[in-house]
């Protein structure tokens, strides 16, 4: 036997804020609207007293957009009544979203209120018998919009339609019989008052002209387009266009202005291969090209094209794609490095990743919490391994961030000036945790008490600590790797020896990024050990040093400065 406590464990949580009081209402929602009308008691009556109490708190927008969702269950004839008494917007949605019998319908229709009624006409009909019901209780056509529709734009024609309207003479069109056509007519007014707002933003963004009146026309001719979609036919002409330039550019032929076709007076003019790339029937990505004509379209565009193809016969019909501005200027193309291109892809997928982990992690920590009432300790178990996973990942999505920054130069480190010595020290110090249960480590021999970097400090504890743990992770039991530092001229050289696990791989292989099959308890990051030392790599020359492998070693260079004098000589000269 299983007792059903949930809507009194609902009941037991304190409203503390806007967010829980529309989970709370909408977890009544769910309970009430599918608890049978025989069903009564004092839960009962409480959970009606709380609907009441949150509507106060949460906007009737809100509210009706809760009633709209497609997974809410309201069969119950009680719920539906008090929703009934709510706001028009609220009444609307929980009429059309109500799930009763025919049978249902006839008890409930004369509690409604008549507005509630007529709101039922705008859903389809339960039953014939309901629909006789409304016809003798006059609500004989569609129920009117709500009258905040009145003061929009344009809705104040159906206010002063309505205000003037004469008494109806013998004969004439009844009010019952014209509301329809004054509902036609509002709803007119309001398409066409979406319609001009929609197309009023577009013309401010550039995507479209406004045609009917020309007082914006000429802004709109001139406003630049950053991106359009367009379609040509068979051979290669563009026949179909966004809206914004489809006047400027239907009737172009991209393969006309094609460097081999000889005809430089089109308007369309390309590097060269894409007249033979449509001639094969071939994608066609990344393509320079050149329009010439209004402001709007004039200037450098990449075109992506892909062919497309009869279903029936499999016919070459022409191309469909888009043109971006996405291009930059010959000279800067020429100086920026080809990492640049390859750089922000990288980012932009990293964050197209970053955010369902953000997501996931989110909800399972909001599980973990008991955010949304008690959970299962099993579940929230399962949630904080799921928030921990999500956590790792996202540290290794950092880092794959910046070694991409680092390398196409998007990304500078901190300046400023340290003790590479101390850092060292420090490193290995913090490592011992690991390394003196195993009998592992480094055997540390530093040159000088003081090796001053031109480095800041946080970077160098980053550098250091990336570096000496993934070598310690490295290491088998029982291995002590030498570690020794030292200033070489202008600079500060650090080396230490590779691992045995790692010191007969070949440099592809050892600088390779290679997911962990299972976590360590010293781990390297994400994408193992391969990757780490790229990273460290890349912050050494961020630094203006180096990392590199010298046989069985790591040589460490970082740019060093002139330690301070502390005692002159006056007698000698140095």
């Amino acid at each position: 036997m299983r007792f059903d406590d949930r809507l009194a464990t609902v009941l037991r949580q304190a409203v503390t804020g806007r967010t829980i009081a529309r989970i709370q209402y909408r977890q009544l929602l769910d309970l009430l609207g599918t608890c049978p009308n025989s069903v009564e008691g004092p839960q009962i009556d409480a959970a009606s007293v709380r609907i009441a109490e949150l509507s106060k708190a949460i906007p009737a927008s809100q509210r009706a957009q809760m009633l709209r969702d497609p997974t809410l269950r309201l069969r119950s004839s009680r719920l539906l009544a008090q929703l009934a008494e709510a706001e028009p917007d609220v009444a609307s949605a929980a009429i059309s979203a109500a799930q009763l019998g025919e049978d249902e319908w006839l008890d409930l229709i004369p509690a409604l209120p008549v507005r509630a009624r007529g709101f039922l006409r705008n859903r389809p009909s339960p039953g014939p018998r309901v629909d006789a019901l409304l016809n003798r209780l006059g609500i004989i056509d569609r129920g009117l919009p709500p009258a905040a529709w009145g003061v929009q734009e344009y809705g104040q024609v159906v206010d002063s339609v309505t205000a003037q309207a004469p008494e109806t003479p013998e004969g004439a069109v009844t009010p019952t019989e014209a509301g329809g056509e004054i509902g036609a007519i509002v709803k007119r007014i309001e398409e066409f008052r979406k319609t001009r707002k929609h197309e009023e933003v577009s013309l401010h963004r550039g995507e479209a002209p406004r045609l009917p009146l020309n007082d914006m026309a000429e802004d709109a001719l001139h406003a630049p387009v950053d991106a359009f979609d367009f379609a040509t036919d068979g051979e290669g002409r563009i026949v179909w266009a966004d809206r914004a330039v489809a006047p400027m550019v239907v009737g172009l032929s991209l393969a006309s202005g094609d460097a081999a076709s000889q005809r430089s007076e089109s308007p369309l003019q390309s590097g060269g291969g894409l007249a033979t790339a449509i001639g094969h029937r071939q994608p066609v990505r990344m393509m320079r090209i050149t329009l010439d004509g209004a402001p709007a379209i004039a200037g450098v565009w990449q075109l992506d094209a892909a062919p497309r193809f009869d279903q029936t016969g499999g016919h070459f019909i022409g191309y469909c794609g888009r043109m971006r501005r996405s291009l930059p200027s010959d000279q800067e193309a020429a100086q920026e490095p080809r990492a640049g291109n390859a750089g922000d892809r990288m980012r932009q997928i990293l964050h197209e990743l970053r955010t369902p982990v953000n997501a996931i992690q989110g909800f399972a920590e909001v599980i973990h919490q008991q955010l949304f009432g008690p959970t299962p300790h099993e579940y929230r178990a399962l949630a904080a391994s799921i928030a921990a996973d999500s956590a790792h990942m996202l540290a290794g999505f950092e880092e794959l961030d910046r070694l991409v920054k680092l390398d196409c130069g998007a990304l500078e480190l901190e300046p400023g000036e340290c003790d590479l010595a101390r850092v060292i020290a420090v490193a290995v110090s913090q490592l011992g945790a690991y390394t003196g249960p195993r009998n592992s480590g480094f055997e540390l021999e530093q040159g000088s008490a003081h090796l001053p970097v031109a480095m800041s400090q946080m970077e160098a504890e980053r550098l250091v600590w990336r570096l000496l743990a993934t070598l310690a992770g490295a290491t088998v039991p029982g291995e002590t790797l030498k570690l020794r530092s030292r200033q070489r001229g202008d600079s500060v050289r650090v080396t230490v020896r590779l691992p045995s696990g790692l010191a007969n791989l070949d440099d592809d292989t050892l600088f390779r990024a290679v997911a962990q099959a299972k976590p360590k308890a010293l781990s390297a990051g994400m994408f193992g050990i391969g990757f780490a030392l790229r990273l460290a790599a890349a912050e050494a020359e961020a630094a203006g040093g180096a990392l590199q492998r010298k046989g069985d070693k790591l040589r460490l260079d970082l740019p060093g400065l002139t330690a301070q004098v502390c005692e002159h000589s006056q007698g000698e000269e140095g």
